[in-house]
């Protein structure tokens, strides 16, 4: 039986290379610590999900964006002034030393500082940026509630952090903000309408 850990166990089996599902502000989430390999690893085998492909990742504040993401150009700025806290990512340069884990070998980070004050203080609880993968298996429908996480998945992680049903609603929206002009990776829960708005603000 999966255990059921507040959380101060939820960010202990975190910092101990372990896997939890946890709520954001939309669904219920899979968690690892970035800088952890082989749970990354883990991880990818949990949800049946084909390893190389990038895992976003939620940080307890911008100290922690700055560990994993080469620092915030001025629209990128805009954009983290706007809506973070709060269901946009960012996909922005990685830090060196972040793994294919993460970055899947495209050089970049998809990062946000979420609306969800359980995910951060599990973030900040942790000591690091968490993967940010929802809790169904590939190609499932994410969960809103702990009960709703398939039992394949629940018998492949180390706890379940259950702070009640999660909001729902529309995943978050992603933004590339490289070099170039931002774009628009996958509609969200932040209208596009809004975002350009913020960037010509």
């Amino acid at each position: 039986m999966t255990r059921r850990l507040d959380l101060a166990g939820a960010a202990a089996a975190l910092r101990a290379g372990g896997i939890v599902a946890y709520p954001t502000e939309t669904f219920y989430g899979l968690g690892a610590l970035w800088s952890r390999e082989e749970a990354l690893r883990r991880l990818a085998r949990a949800k049946l999900r084909p390893e190389g492909k990038p895992l976003p990742l939620l940080a307890a504040d911008r100290a922690q964006v700055a560990e994993v993401a080469a620092g915030l150009g001025p629209l990128a700025e805009r954009l983290a002034a706007r809506f973070w806290p709060g269901p946009l990512t960012l996909v922005l340069p990685a830090a060196p030393g972040v793994p294919e884990g993460v970055t899947g070998g495209t050089g970049t980070v998809g990062v946000r500082i979420p609306g969800s004050r359980t995910a951060r203080d599990l973030a900040a609880a942790a000591g690091g940026a968490l993967v940010s993968t929802s809790a169904n298996l590939s190609g499932g429908r994410p969960p809103v509630d702990p009960s709703e996480i398939d039992p394949e998945i629940l018998a492949r992680i180390d706890g379940v952090l259950d702070a009640g049903p999660a909001p729902g609603g529309l995943a978050s929206t992603v933004v590339e903000v490289g070099e170039g002009a931002p774009r628009l990776l996958r509609a969200g829960a932040v209208p596009w309408e809004a975002i350009r708005e913020a960037l010509d603000g």
